[in-house]
Order: C-alpha cells, then sequence, then structure tokens
C-alpha cells in the first residue's frame, strides 16, 4: 500500500480556499489562500493560544454545554469540529453535516467518543493531539500511585475534620515494588520512565509495543496474565476499545495478587466498577487511585466514589497549565493543517505516514492522481472500471516503498471525475470497496539510482473498452504511464506508444499516421481558436507508420476545435482530456 504526500489535496480544502501556485515539490499539500475564511466550530472549553491560532485562519464558533441536537444543527455550518471528551461525535453528527464537516480536532489522546467508521464512511478526517498531554497525564499517575500508597487524600481529610490519626493511615513504599503498566504508549512509557525513578520493578504489557523500546526504558513486556499475577500496583493507559471495554473485570481480579493496588487515568470504561467494589470489600484490591469513571461525572452516590479505600480526581490527567495550553495549539495546528489540505501526523482514521517519506513523495502524489484521472477518462462503455492495476517502479528493494498515500490518490483520480464522490485519504479504500473497484498494486525493482524514490508509475484499467483504443497496451488493457522530471508530473507512456509531455492543464491525444506536417497541422488549429500549446510530443512504433501525438494545452478546446482537429486527413482518432 502507499506511502506519498501532496502535491494534490490528501484531504479536501474548505469549501471557501482555492489553490494557489505550486509550492516546491518539498511541500506536502498545494498553498492555499482564503477566499472567505472557513467554520470551526468548539464544543468544549479550548486554552486561549489555540483559539488565537485558529482565529487567524477561520471564524470560530464556541458553543459549549449543547444537546446533540443544537451539535447537530450546528455542524451542518461548520468545516471543523473540536471537542474534549465530554461531546459524543456519533453517525448522527456526520449525517448533520452533509458532506461540510471536513475535519474533528480531539484535543487530547482518547478518541473514544468519536465513531471513526461513520467519520471515515464520510471522508471527514479525524485528529488528535496524542503528546501535549503526555506528561501531565503520566505525572498525574505517578501522584495517584504515590497518595494511594500513603493515604494523603484519606489523611488529609480526617484532619481537617479534627482527627489525629497517624496510626490508621500507615502506607506502602514503592521502593522494591511491582508494577504492571498495561497499555505502553506515550503515557505508559512515560510513567514507567518515572517509576523505575522511584526504584520500582516494571514489567508491561501491550500487543503492539516495541519489545526493543521497552528495553531501553528497562521494562519486561510480558503477558497480561502475567502481568496482572505479578504486580503489586497496576497502572491502565489503553485506549478504549470493545477489546478493552472491561478488561478489569471479577475474573481478572480472582488472577491478581491480595492486596494490589489499581491506578487509572486512561479511561473509566476499561474497569468494571461494580466488580471493582467487590474487589476492594474483599481485599483483593486494597485501594485504587482513579482519575476517570465509566459515566462523568459519576453519581452522587456512588459506591466507587464514596469507598473509604478509593483515592479521585474529576477527570485532572491533562490538567494541568502547560497541558492544556499545549493540547489547545497541537490540536489547533492539526485543523488548520487539515483545512488547508494538509496530512496531519495525528491523523488517527488515515495511513500514519512520516513526514520524511511524505516530503519525498509529494511530486509523486500528483502524478499518480493525473495518471488515474487519465485512465478513467479514456474508458468506454457502460461496464466502468473494476479492475486496477497500479506498478511502481523503483531502484529500492520493494519492502522500502510505503504507497499508501499513493493508493489512495489513485483511488481519488478514478472515482472523482466520474461521480460526485470526493475521495480523500480518509475514506479511499472504503470508497473503492463500495463501487466494488479492485486496485492491485505490484512494486517492481529496476537498475537506476535509489536516490529517486519511484522511476515511473504505471496504471492500468482491465476489462474495459477504450474511447481512444490506442491507449490499450497489447495485453488488452487502458494504460497510462508517468514518472516526475524536475518535480513535474509527466506521461510518458499511452498504450504501446511512449511519449512525453507534461501534465499541466489539459490534454490531446491524437493518433496519427506518422507523416511530415502533422505537428504543424494541428497546432494551427489550435492557434486559430487561440488555444495555447504547453507540451507536444510524438510517440511513434517505427517511421511513416502509426504514431501518437500528446499535446499539452491551457485552455479547454471547444468542440468546433475538436472537430476540426478530427478532420485532419491523417488523423485517425483523439480524444480530449480535462485534469
Amino acid at each position: 500500500m502507499a506511502a506519498a504526500t501532496s502535491q494534490s489535496h490528501l484531504l479536501r480544502p474548505s469549501p471557501g480556499l482555492r489553490r494557489a501556485s505550486l509550492p516546491s515539490p518539498s511541500r506536502i499539500s498545494f498553498a492555499l489562500r482564503a477566499v472567505s475564511k472557513p467554520t470551526v466550530l468548539v464544543a468544549e472549553k479550548l486554552g486561549a493560544a489555540g483559539l488565537e491560532l485558529l482565529k487567524e485562519f477561520a471564524n470560530v464558533d464556541c458553543a459549549y454545554n449543547m444537546t446533540p441536537e443544537e451539535l447537530c444543527a450546528k455542524v451542518a455550518l461548520s468545516d471543523a469540529l473540536i471537542v474534549r471528551s465530554g461531546t459524543k461525535v456519533n453517525r448522527s453528527v456526520f449525517e448533520s453535516s452533509a458532506g461540510r464537516l471536513r475535519v474533528v480536532g480531539r484535543a487530547g489522546v482518547g478518541i473514544d467518543n468519536v465513531d471513526l467508521a461513520a467519520a471515515t464512511e464520510h471522508g471527514c478526517l479525524v485528529v488528535n493531539a496524542p503528546t501535549a498531554n503526555t506528561v501531565a497525564a503520566a505525572e498525574h499517575g505517578i501522584a495517584l500511585m504515590a497518595a494511594m500508597a500513603r493515604n494523603v487524600a484519606q489523611a488529609d481529610a480526617a484532619l481537617k475534620a479534627g482527627k489525629w490519626q497517624r496510626n490508621k493511615y500507615v502506607g506502602v513504599s514503592l521502593v522494591g515494588k511491582t508494577l504492571a503498566i498495561l497499555g505502553f504508549g506515550k503515557v505508559g512509557s512515560e510513567v514507567a520512565r518515572r517509576a523505575k525513578g522511584l526504584g520500582m520493578h516494571v514489567v508491561a504489557h501491550d500487543p503492539y509495543a516495541s519489545a526493543a523500546r521497552a528495553r531501553a526504558i528497562g521494562v519486561e513486556l510480558v503477558s497480561f496474565e502475567d502481568a496482572i499475577s505479578a504486580a503489586d500496583f497496576i497502572s491502565l493507559h489503553m485506549p478504549l476499545t470493545p477489546s478493552t471495554d472491561k478488561m478489569l473485570n471479577d475474573e481478572t481480579f480472582a488472577k491478581m495478587k491480595k492486596g494490589v493496588r489499581i491506578v487509572n487515568v486512561a479511561r473509566g470504561g476499561v474497569i468494571d466498577e461494580e466488580a471493582l467494589v467487590r474487589a476492594l470489600d474483599s481485599g483483593i484490591v486494597a485501594q485504587a487511585a482513579l482519575d476517570v469513571f465509566t459515566v462523568e461525572p459519576p453519581a452522587a452516590d456512588s459506591k466507587l466514589v464514596l469507598h473509604e479505600n478509593v483515592t479521585v480526581t474529576p477527570h485532572l490527567g491533562a490538567s494541568t497549565v502547560e497541558a492544556q495550553e499545549g493540547v489547545a495549539i497541537e490540536i489547533a495546528e492539526a485543523v488548520v493543517g487539515a483545512l488547508k489540505g494538509e496530512l496531519s501526523a495525528t491523523a488517527v482514521n488515515a495511513p500514519m505516514v512520516p513526514a520524511e517519506v511524505l516530503s519525498e513523495l509529494a511530486p509523486y502524489v500528483e502524478l499518480a492522481e493525473k495518471l488515474a484521472r487519465l485512465a478513467v477518462q479514456l474508458v468506454a462503455g457502460g461496464g466502468g472500471v473494476k479492475s486496477v492495476k497500479v506498478t511502481y517502479a523503483s531502484g529500492r528493494s520493494p519492502d522500502d516503498l510505503d504507497t499508501r498515500v499513493l493508493r489512495a490518490m489513485i483511488t481519488k483520480g478514478l472515482i472523482e471525475p466520474i461521480s460526485n464522490v470526493f475521495v480523500n485519504l480518509v475514506n479511499a479504500d472504503f470508497t473503492a470497496k463500495q463501487r466494488g473497484i479492485r486496485i492491485t498494486e505490484e512494486r517492481v525493482q529496476i537498475d537506476g539510482t535509489a536516490e529517486s524514490p519511484i522511476e515511473y508509475i504505471k496504471v492500468q484499467i482491465a476489462q474495459a473498452g477504450s474511447k481512444f483504443p490506442s491507449a490499450v497496451s497489447e495485453t488488452g488493457e487502458i494504460t497510462v504511464a508517468g514518472r516526475v522530471k524536475d518535480g513535474i508530473p509527466h506521461l510518458t507512456e499511452v498504450g504501446s506508444f511512449q511519449v512525453d509531455v507534461s501534465l499541466e492543464g489539459s490534454i490531446i491525444l491524437c493518433r496519427q499516421v506518422d507523416q511530415p506536417g502533422m505537428i504543424g497541422a494541428v497546432g494551427s488549429v489550435l492557434g486559430e481558436q487561440n488555444v495555447n500549446v504547453s507540451f507536444m510530443s510524438v510517440g511513434r512504433i517505427a517511421p511513416r507508420k502509426h504514431a501518437v501525438m500528446a499535446i499539452g494545452v491551457d485552455e479547454e478546446p471547444t468542440k468546433e476545435t475538436l472537430t476540426k482537429i478530427g478532420e485532419i486527413p491523417a488523423i485517425e482518432e483523439f480524444v480530449f482530456l480535462k485534469l
């Protein structure tokens, strides 16, 4: 699958934007200039620095504490939506947007309050802010663990009530204890670093974590059962998913060491709260320190919250001055970038492609989309496009070529010219599957320099007739190929004919008898109609036989102009293709 960034729009820019001049190939997307500002709906409080950044680019509508109906009404007028954890962005929200909503920004890490499947189907990018509050959440986890171990909250409350109870609140030490971290991502690994500094032995369970990264921190990755059975302390740092919902329950509590202590600064739903109360009452769990709950805020008479061996805080994991400002800036930058058509590094429902790969592949993204646009316009008949093969030729090993974004742009080029569906990196695979289009990819290693990631891209459509029969190769597929020259995409192959024309503006393809004066004859017709020719290339099988002329034009010729070209005696077939 594909890697790349965009000289074309990876993400759909806001309707109030239009493309300006093309920047250097290292840029991810086209520069955009505002005709009218997009609208960003901020549904929960956001730091002032983030709001100011948003206001420089967009109209900002801050509307807090909305009902679901109010949110659906507002989102229909918005290009972007920013939420924290308290707003449910479900399928009805995306349906209410009627296609206008292009990006949802989650100011924080967890995205369980956003329906990712619905977002993807509607081509809406979801971005989060995974780094700005990492340290704050880790610090809060450590603070809760230490406060729980030393009964800080209970002793504080007792002393303020006039009770001096030193003997009652004897705690336990952290040094030498085993801490099991469940979920070894950014926050989990930061907790591990700090726990190691406190002299704890740290193990972790995470099916997706790198063993090498864990070893570098001094952490041993173990199975879930081994982690919970060996732990004196358990710290939770996993997202809430179907597989983690109520992960700690009666069955898992029964496998734990008696007197275990549990810290949760992740998501309330990963613990069966009723089961936790039973485990606390039985002594299996000695203490719990919780920052998150299944329902927030929890009921005032919650047995869990009121339990004497439970320390609680009201979802304060990210609540530091520094984290709040950092999250606001991080999510604002991600949302603005997405509205500009750029691919955010924090996208959660699109391929995560390293920035250096995006930069290197930028020119090839435009090439991929334009080749697909050309190929689909060559299809004739009502059968449509069902089977597409894409070949990437490179001097590098196929394993070194990530083509996820290129594949998405191929899909975009195939579908958009023949439908009213908008395709982007987010919904490309879904849209292709929905329309029954099967796209296969082949990576071919050829002799050449490894400095250039791709030598050429070839797009072939099988089992389809062609408006321009010369575009059908000897193997029976509509075939176009191209390469990047000096940062500009070029068409280099049509069917079995070799050409060389810049993929700028639009293209006229003509099959002709190879004889003198043909270039002049076609050029004269275009010149008479004030159609400017940007490039012209002729590919032929052999002298004086047949040739294909590829002509790049800046303006769209009128029907009369195209008719005159077709009337030139040696022209056997022609087609106009819009890019």
